[in-house]
């Protein structure tokens, strides 16, 4: 039990720093505090490892209560099977539905009102890391979205989108990055 503690400890001090990067550029004792104490991502994320915690420990009705808290409070839901690696940024949490057991890798950053999961119930997303999702967004089935991609506003992803890429467009068209070479991530 110790060791689970511990693990969710440390989860949260690395979301913090991986947080702290992503909304300002550094992680020095003032970034963090700030992220800590007034980032939406945080408490999101927080709420999150608290519900992994009680799916881990089986308290019963604490992983629905916060997750109902979740959803209440910060416009965003997240369902109980889905993974969230580090640092995920929500830039914006209002309306942004994760569901089933997707899969969201390190540093993505969630620019609000997406929707990840499936039309069909024929399996959900895979995000890889420091991927961009833009405004709108939806993607949508068992498809991977590879490392360093960028989803456009509103796109509709419904096939694998390599790394490096940009998905945009009703069904999404796929394009390799420009940037890659001048984007630090």
């Amino acid at each position: 039990m110790r060791k689970a503690r511990d693990s969710m400890i440390g989860s949260l001090v690395t979301d913090a720093l991986e947080l702290a990067k992503a909304a300002n550029g550094n992680s020095d004792a003032k970034s963090i505090a700030k992220v800590v104490l007034t980032s939406d991502s945080y408490r999101i994320t927080a709420l999150n490892r608290a519900r992994e915690a009680a799916l881990t420990y089986r308290i019963p009705l604490l992983n629905h209560v916060l997750r109902v808290a979740q959803t209440a409070v910060m416009g965003i839901e997240i369902g109980k099977d889905v993974t969230l690696g580090k640092g995920v940024y929500f830039v914006h949490s209002l309306g942004v539905v994760i569901g089933g057991d997707a899969r969201i890798g390190d540093r993505v950053r969630f620019y609000g009102n997406n929707t990840v999961g499936t039309a069909k119930d024929n399996g959900y997303p895979v995000i890889e890391d420091d991927v961009w999702i833009g405004a709108g967004a939806r993607i949508l089935g068992p498809v991977r979205i590879g490392a360093r991609s960028r989803i456009g506003a509103n796109a509709v992803v419904l096939q694998d989108v390599p790394p490096d890429s940009v998905a945009v467009g009703i069904p999404a068209r796929i394009f390799p990055r420009k940037d890659t070479d001048e984007v630090a991530l």
